[in-house]
């Protein structure tokens, strides 16, 4: 008998999803106190720079020496997922707002749906345009030469995207119903079978076509090859 749960994500997959968000939580926070004087009260503006800078340096950082430490097949597999919007993905692009609203059934979805997919897609591009315009505005506090007009207000407008990017993943991976349970996936790796099938249909027949199922519980210590999952 199939078990109740199917894994989903791996740990390195779910350490690289906690380190983004620990890390983009952070860089929010502090970039906050650098653009609101009236949070300057609260935590200077130098230490609210070096944290920004920190964390900023961090997420990369961390990202690499996951890919090198842990199981770099299953962070390709999520980026292969992502990377392309098939027939069943534009019709759940399509009918999206409305089963937010009335649960209407959806197309079946791989192990990533069509909103996880541009989720994913734009998070990225965001970061890549918030890295690119941080860097130039950080050496343009030390050489004119990199100081550009457009810098801060692009900065600025990628930090308000990403914040509502976040918002509206928070609020689905918590409060709203249908989506919520898929929040087990990132804490503890499995989601409940049945979920799974009514939402990701295309995924669980797939993983139950070759044979795959739920994985003993993992260890607490960061494994390498051994978590690796069969490639899709």
């Amino acid at each position: 008998m199939a078990s109740e749960r199917i894994r989903r994500f791996s740990r390195t997959e779910r350490l690289a999803h906690w380190w983004l968000a620990a890390t983009t939580g952070l860089m929010t926070v502090t970039g906050a106190f650098l653009y609101f004087p009236a949070l300057a009260q609260l935590l200077d503006r130098p230490t609210a720079k070096l944290l920004h800078l920190v964390a900023a340096i961090a997420l990369p950082a961390g990202w690499l020496l996951l890919t090198l430490v842990g199981d770099h097949r299953a962070l390709g597999r999520t980026l292969r997922d992502a990377d392309r919007l098939d027939d069943d993905d534009l019709k759940w692009l399509s009918g999206g707002p409305r089963r937010l609203v009335n649960r209407d059934d959806e197309p079946p979805q791989g192990r990533l749906n069509a909103g996880q997919k541009l989720n994913l897609m734009v998070t990225l591009g965001l970061m890549v345009v918030l890295g690119v315009t941080g860097v130039l505005l950080w050496l343009g506090e030390r050489d004119t030469t990199y100081r550009f007009a457009g810098s801060v207000h692009v900065h600025d407008l990628a930090t308000l995207a990403l914040t509502f990017l976040v918002a509206g993943h928070l609020y689905l991976a918590l409060l709203h119903p249908t989506t919520s349970p898929a929040l087990e996936g990132m804490t503890g790796g499995s989601v409940d079978r049945e979920w799974a099938r009514r939402h990701h249909a295309k995924w669980v027949a797939a993983e139950e076509a070759s044979g795959a199922a739920e994985e003993p519980a993992e260890p607490a210590v960061l494994a390498t090859g051994s978590e690796r999952l069969p490639e899709r």
